[in-house]
């Protein structure tokens, strides 16, 4: 089968090439057949992160290029942990976790690639179904004796841990080995040939090809993609809540689109290139966007909206687009408690017995116990002139009483003093 396009030109202009072994080689092949690779994710967690997805997206441009993709969950590697860009040794994680984190990227990767489209499906392994049956001294005999241990140690990654205080211990630095072994069972059952992954996985990639020259005499090559930082190098994906996550369960759809819309306009074009669909032409009228009228933040919403749409589903996305349209000012109807606590979790929560709103809550009173205004006064004020709101609508007269009516959860409701202050009143 020959592929329908030159992946590594389509990678080239989107600055998803790092590093490529065999460079003249490589391309050639990648033009003339279609290529088995595979990319590997360890289940450090129950789900993949933002950090995952530079590599989750390349995987899907291969496969829409005509090649077919592997996708190998750890359930091996994950127990040891890679040390490749850590300072410090991992916590090492026990099998019934491992099995719950492998479990639950297994479906967060069928988002990115096919796994029934005919030749080209992707196929989906565990390292552990391989590694489990290995005794000790069989993977020594078979596999260690083929790793020259100067060549190990001369590994950027082992190189930085043996000159840091932290040191390396034999566990990790066994790694290596069991990623390389991977490459070379990945050929040998499925006629893989190219391994991706991140930057700092180079070292781990080419002792994989140099194991399959030994082992088995054949050449397998290798591709690594920029790691996901910003335009001042520092990581990308982080938030004040920790890391950004594909789970809706550890970061809601509403977040997950939000950090999109807000990404800097230095980064937006990168982000363009590295994780949406849209050809070149279009990205590179978002960049002229961004120059002539960045106000209109145009590439950060396309941006959102393919990427929440793509990890989270169409309801996904149309769950966050509404909350972002409540947060900033759509009047707020029925919507559930944990919706509500998404679009609302960082302005302050009061809360107060139910028994009040029964009898009538004079809005005046909210205002001040939710701490929107210092004073019945100001509160009075704040009406007067036009700017206090109950669940984004407009309420004018200093005498209105809340009432139960105004709950948009079974408990909660939401005022608003001017543009953006917000403040969540609970009634238990």
């Amino acid at each position: 089968m020959k592929p329908t396009q030159d992946i590594v030109a389509e990678l080239s202009w989107r600055g998803l090439i790092h590093q490529m072994t065999d460079p003249e080689e490589l391309p050639r092949l990648l033009r003339e057949q279609s290529v088995t690779l595979y990319a590997g994710f360890d289940p450090t967690a129950d789900s993949l992160h933002v950090g995952h997805l530079v590599a989750l997206m390349t995987l899907r441009r291969f496969q829409q290029a005509g090649h077919r993709p592997v996708v190998l969950v750890g359930g091996a590697t994950g127990m040891i942990g890679d040390p490749s860009g850590k300072s410090q040794e991992r916590n090492l994680l026990s099998r019934e976790q491992l099995r719950h984190n492998v479990e639950a990227i297994r479906e967060q990767l069928a988002r990115f690639v096919d796994f029934d489209c005919g030749p080209l499906s992707a196929v989906l392994v565990n390292n552990y179904d391989w590694m489990k049956d290995f005794t000790y001294l069989d993977f020594l005999r078979d596999v260690g004796k083929f790793f020259p241990v100067n060549v190990m140690l001369a590994k950027e990654s082992v190189k930085a841990r043996l000159e840091s205080e932290a040191g390396i211990s034999y566990t990790e630095f066994s790694y290596m080995l069991l990623q390389a072994y991977d490459f070379v069972h990945l050929y040998d059952e499925h006629g893989c040939l190219l391994q991706i992954g991140g930057s700092d996985q180079w070292g781990n990639i080419t002792a994989g090809i140099d194991l399959a020259r030994r082992m088995r005499s054949v050449q397998l090559y290798g591709l690594t993609c920029p790691l996901l930082t910003k335009a001042d190098g520092t990581k990308m994906g982080k938030t004040e809540q920790g890391a950004l996550w594909l789970s809706p369960q550890r970061t809601s759809p509403y977040r997950f689109y939000q950090y999109w819309i807000n990404v800097d306009d230095a980064d937006a074009g990168r982000c363009l290139r590295f994780f949406s669909q849209l050809p070149r032409e279009e990205i590179e009228a978002l960049d002229r966007s961004r120059e002539q009228e960045p106000q209109k933040r145009a590439s950060q919403k396309q941006l959102a909206e393919e990427l929440t749409r793509l990890v989270h589903g169409p309801e996904g996305l149309q769950r966050a687009q509404r909350a972002t349209e409540i947060f900033f000012g759509r009047e707020i109807d029925q919507v559930s408690q944990e919706e509500l606590e998404e679009i609302f979790a960082d302005v302050p929560h009061a809360q107060l017995p139910r028994q009040l709103l029964e009898e009538g809550l004079p809005v005046v009173d909210a205002l001040v116990r939710s701490g929107l205004c210092r004073s019945k006064s100001e509160a009075r004020r704040l009406l007067a002139q036009g700017g206090a709101y109950v669940n984004n609508r407009r309420v004018a007269e200093a005498e209105a009483l809340l009432t139960p009516e105004h709950l948009v959860t079974s408990s909660s409701l939401v005022l608003r003093a001017g543009r953006k202050k917000y403040a969540v009143l609970q009634f238990e």
